[in-house]
């Protein structure tokens, strides 16, 4: 089982992912349907990762 902290790290690292492919397919092709689909993905990616590094601190504030 893993740890929420890498969980969270790994979620957020995808988050930064997306989002640099977001800029990349603006840049060469503009503002398309992939474009959006890669900012959707890269938020719920950011939220489910600043989600998990706040479960950890949780965690590991009540041990």
């Amino acid at each position: 089982m893993r740890s929420p902290l890498f969980t969270g790290i790994l979620y957020l690292a995808l988050g930064i992912i997306f989002t640099i492919f977001a800029i990349q397919s603006v840049r060469d092709s503009g503002w398309g349907f992939f474009t959006y689909l890669l900012i959707l993905l890269a938020t719920m990616d950011f939220g489910s990762g600043l989600r998990f590094v706040m479960i950890h601190y949780q965690l590991k504030k009540k041990r």
